[in-house]
């Protein structure tokens, strides 16, 4: 019995021993749970905080991303604005540019027209200009041979004029003579 009580002993003082242990052991493992504890409710504090800022954080967003697809179709349509107006424009300085080129088309046929009616025509001016030429030399060849004829004819007819004149005074002198003649003839009384 009394080693039995021993052993009991022994075992109770085991047990107190590791009671005190356990308990020691639990005390440590409370003072740790109430650390986690402590670390999950400032986890828990800076989750909500961070969820609260993660929220506004994505309102914020979504703010901005509404104002920035209002911004994006706003500019989109004013690019399709100016897009039509720039093909509009691009339309009529098209058809302008395709009419100046159907003008410039126009003078360029225009242009070799006139060019060959020109070339033409100086053609045609050069012959007639050869042609009268030839003409003129032929007429101032005649006219040279016209004037030739009649000086010639001038100095014969100043050679008669000359032995007219020379015949009409011998003609007077023979008058003059005659009358003087016919006076003395009437002055005698025997021929009346």
């Amino acid at each position: 019995g009394a080693l039995l009580y021993s052993h009991l002993q022994h075992k109770v003082r085991s047990a107190e021993a590791l009671a005190q242990k356990y308990k020691q052991q639990q005390e440590a493992l409370s003072a740790q749970l109430q650390v986690v504890y402590e670390h999950r409710a400032r986890l828990e504090r800076s989750l909500q905080k961070e969820r609260g800022e993660h929220k506004k954080t994505k309102e914020d967003f979504l703010v901005y991303k509404l104002e920035a697809q209002e911004a994006l179709n706003k500019e989109k349509q004013d690019s399709m604005n100016r897009y039509g107006a720039l093909s509009s424009q691009h339309k009529i300085l098209k058809n302008q540019h395709d009419d100046v080129k159907k003008q410039l088309l126009d003078l360029q046929l225009q242009h070799n027209s006139l060019r060959l009616e020109h070339r033409k025509s100086l053609e045609s001016h050069s012959q007639k200009l050869a042609q009268l030429q030839q003409e003129r030399d032929s007429e101032v060849s005649t006219l040279q041979d016209t004037v030739f004829k009649l000086r010639e004819e001038s100095k014969l007819l100043r050679k008669a004029h000359l032995e007219v004149h020379s015949q009409l005074l011998s003609a007077q002198a023979q008058m003059e003579e005659f009358r003087q003649l016919k006076e003395a003839l009437q002055k005698m009384p025997g021929l009346r």
